[in-house]
């Protein structure tokens, strides 16, 4: 598996790239673990289109994994990565957005985020209408689009797709 990732890598796949990062991160297929060279990875993947490579990017300057803390350099990839469709990066957004009091921005990202059918950005949603920053309304509204986000993704022939992801990454590389 690892020959065929750097088969692709060589070839310039960001989602090979992403890969191969990955592997660096957690130090699985045998690689030594590294943060540093998943980062240098990513952000190769990164140049080459990879969204997700972004929102990695955005996770390792903003919790300082493999780079030095910069939490301003890692907002801006979540921000890179949430334009372009990212999820998480969303979330994280408005996670950082309510870390330093702005409310409204946070209620912002993370009801996009809900209503892409990110789980963590509901319980937030939750939370923050527990404490009284969320109106009755914006929640109900939030879950609302939470529940037909969820609903949109059943379908047979997504199961497929996803069971087709989770274990047919090689054949993309493989064509």
């Amino acid at each position: 598996m690892l020959a065929l990732a750097r088969t692709r890598v060589e070839k310039k796949d960001p989602v090979a790239i992403n890969f191969l990062a990955v592997t660096y991160r957690d130090g699985k297929l045998g690689l030594q673990k590294s943060e540093r060279k998943a980062v240098e990875l990513w952000r190769e993947a990164a140049e080459l289109g990879s969204i997700e490579a972004l929102h990695f990017l955005g996770y390792a300057f903003y919790e300082g994994k493999g780079v030095k803390v910069d939490k301003t350099k890692g907002v801006e990839f979540y921000k890179k990565a949430a334009m372009q469709g990212n999820v998480e990066s969303r979330h994280n957004l408005g996670c950082h957005e309510g870390e330093n009091g702005n409310y409204d921005r946070a209620v912002k990202h993370l009801s996009i985020s809900s209503k892409m059918g990110f789980p963590d950005s509901l319980e937030k949603i939750k939370a923050l209408f527990m404490a009284g920053i969320v109106t009755k309304e914006q929640y109900a509204q939030t879950l609302r689009g939470y529940q037909g986000a969820v609903e949109e993704m059943k379908s047979h022939d997504r199961d497929a797709a996803n069971e087709i992801r989770k274990h047919g990454i090689l054949y993309k590389w493989q064509t």
